[in-house]
């Protein structure tokens, strides 16, 4: 599932994507959350609290949200320019490289965190984990052609709603009968995106609650986990020796 094959990705391979990569990507959005009120995911409200801040007097709270956006955003610019980097060396790895380094990094923040807990290092860390949202969004968005958005559920839903409607439409019109079944599949696979990160909230709010940020130490470590995997098994498959 983290791989990009010469073949056209199957709706199974992107659903597996989904699965892993949208209930991820919950569970951190929820901890945040936990951790912080904040959701550094929610470009959508972030960008328009900005609109009322502008017509406030705090400075700071307007300056925080745009970094908060600019560190999304440059997340998933530098996911892109590491994926270009490593298909244009035919590294069939490098979605799951990416993805390691996101796992690390989170790990890293979280025990930053652990160890040297302040008030004062919270902006810090949101926009740390807004980055990384943004490198974890990136990487699912362009291994998957832009089927599985992970942390964009507003254009999920939008998506399900446009495969819902053609779905309807095939269904009651014999001429484009042919076309229902894939019109199903790609609802499928975009509902199982949305229940993946819903579901990934509701435990990644309740594991921070009883775990704090140990629990976001763990998922950084799955993350890496599964990346790891994937690149094993990567030069298992093509023979490649890992020294």
């Amino acid at each position: 599932m983290l791989l990009r094959k010469k073949k056209i990705r199957s709706h199974s391979e992107d659903r597996l994507l989904a699965l892993t990569l949208a209930t991820t990507a919950g569970i951190l959005n929820a901890m945040a959350f936990g951790a912080f009120g904040f959701f550094p995911s929610h470009m959508t409200g972030n960008t328009s609290q900005i609109s009322a801040e502008v017509t406030g007097s705090d400075l700071h709270d307007l300056l925080f949200l745009a970094v908060l956006i600019a560190a999304f955003v440059t997340g998933a610019m530098l996911s892109r320019l590491a994926v270009a980097f490593g298909l244009k060396r035919n590294l069939r790895t490098i979605y799951c490289l990416v993805l390691l380094a996101e796992g690390v990094a989170l790990a890293l923040t979280a025990l930053v965190e652990i160890l040297w807990y302040s008030e004062r290092n919270n902006g810090e860390i949101l926009v740390t984990l807004s980055f990384l949202m943004g490198i974890h969004n990136s990487t699912s968005t362009q291994l998957s052609s832009g089927r599985v958005r992970s942390t964009h559920v507003t254009g999920t839903l939008t998506d399900a709603g446009i495969a819902l409607g053609s779905w309807l439409r095939a269904s009651l019109s014999q001429s484009e009968a042919a076309d229902r079944a894939l019109h199903r599949t790609v609802l499928l696979t975009h509902m199982v995106t949305i229940f993946s990160f819903l579901s990934g909230c509701v435990a990644g709010y309740l594991l921070f609650k009883l775990l704090g940020f140990e629990a976001m130490t763990g998922l950084g470590i799955v993350l890496a986990l599964i990346a790891a995997g994937g690149i094993a098994r990567t030069l298992h498959l093509t023979g490649v020796r890992f020294w």
